[in-house]
């Protein structure tokens, strides 16, 4: 019998949702359709020009054209140590610092270095599409949680406890959320904190859309509203969404120190270390002011109000109005079962999956189906694109989805 060429283990991750809805409108663009791509979360402004002269003056120094630590340049290190207790209140050194190439590889070091085969992560669900994959690869089982609109997405203590069991070591928190734009109150993540504490958890914290907040709601680091957690937390970060820096790949897991010195080992015969280039634009980034992304927030703030408005105005989609990230996720569960007129005679979609294939067919706008983040009925949008494409796309979400029979 002959072996399978590919592994097991490989086999069995899911493809990421949110970039190949991504690379599909992308490259229908380049074929000449003009397709609205509400799908990948970036940022449609260019990264910072101090940023840029940055990475620029760098690639003129000859002694970044060589290796550096694996876990990163200790002046970037110290920088972020910095900017931790600027922006978290939460006092580390730089030896708790560990660089990464974007912050998906900060995820996957952080659960391949805590989790043992059998291990349970509980996941508040909507999740982002690469938690459940990193944890799988790990051998660790993703316990899904999920919390659906009428909770604004949030999940409570009372469902937390109810998914416990005597394999579960690590909660996922992630506030502001992606996908859903939910973001937790001071109260809410000081609760859900003390009881991981309680149960001796540990928690890996997703912070990368820390500065992203509306309507004056705090981002509240769970790492300081729950000092109980102690040395049990891993944040995690990046420079990719505060300063639409996406493509560049710099991200960082913060934690204890034999975490840390574990990841950075497994790192080193990984990746070794991020291009020293990339590290000293992410050094002007985080050592810099926060002017852009203010600049951004408003932009952001408009794009928001405008897109929940056009997509609540549609019969059958109810759309929070999120407080953070830059993301909707629509609820479109009513839509499901119904019948769309097509260019080719009609369509019924009985999944989020196939209607957001029909929309892309039909009208050319790119969306995420709710499969990529936890149950089916539900639409991710992603608000960072211009103000034109937006209401150019919201408009022809309308029109074919109020067509619905």
């Amino acid at each position: 019998m002959s072996a399978a060429r590919v592994s097991q283990r490989i086999s069995a991750i899911a493809e990421s949702a949110t970039l190949a809805v991504d690379a599909k409108a992308k490259a229908l663009k380049a074929a000449g359709r003009p397709v609205i791509g509400f799908g990948a979360g970036e940022p449609d402004f260019p990264t910072p020009d101090y940023i840029v002269q940055a990475a620029i003056e760098a690639a003129g120094q000859p002694k970044y054209h060589r290796y550096s630590p694996a876990g990163g340049l200790p002046e970037l290190k110290k920088a972020i140590a910095d900017k931790t207790l600027r922006d978290s209140g939460y006092a580390v050194d730089a030896a708790q610092v560990l660089v990464t190439n974007g912050g998906k590889q900060a995820v996957y070091n952080t659960f391949a270095t805590l989790v043992d085969p059998g291990d349970e992560v509980i996941v508040p669900t909507p999740f982002w599409t690469t938690y459940p994959e990193a944890i799988r690869l790990a051998g660790g089982v993703p316990v899904e949680v999920f919390a659906g609109p009428e909770q604004d997405y949030l999940v409570t203590v009372e469902q937390l406890e109810a998914a416990l069991t005597d394999r579960t070591k690590i909660l996922l928190f992630v506030s502001p959320s992606n996908p859903t734009g939910s973001v937790y109150s001071p109260e809410q993540v000081a609760e859900i904190g003390k009881w991981a504490a309680s149960k001796g958890l540990w928690v890996v914290t997703d912070e990368i859309y820390e500065h992203l907040t509306y309507d004056g709601v705090p981002f509240t680091s769970i790492a300081t509203a729950a000092p109980e957690l102690g040395d049990k937390v891993v944040i995690l970060n990046g420079v990719a969404k505060t300063y639409a820096m996406t493509g560049w790949r710099v991200g960082w897991m913060i934690g204890p120190a034999d975490v840390i010195k574990a990841a950075t080992n497994l790192q080193s015969h990984a990746t070794s270390n991020v291009s020293n280039i990339m590290q000293i634009a992410a050094l002007a980034a985080v050592s810099g002011p926060l002017t852009a992304v203010d600049e951004m927030k408003v932009a952001f703030d408009r794009r928001r109000k405008a897109i929940v408005a056009g997509l609540n105005a549609i019969d059958g989609v109810e759309c929070p109005t999120p407080k953070g990230a830059f993301y909707v996720y629509a609820d479109v569960r009513a839509l499901l079962g119904k019948e769309f007129p097509t260019a080719s005679g009609t369509a019924t979609p009985q999944t989020s999956a196939e209607l957001a294939a029909l929309i892309l067919d039909e009208v050319e706008v790119a969306v995420v189906p709710g499969e990529a983040f936890g149950p089916s009925g539900y639409l991710r949008l992603s608000y960072a694109l211009g103000d034109e494409d937006l209401a150019t796309g919201v408009q022809r979400l309308q029109d074919f989805l109020g067509k619905a029979q």
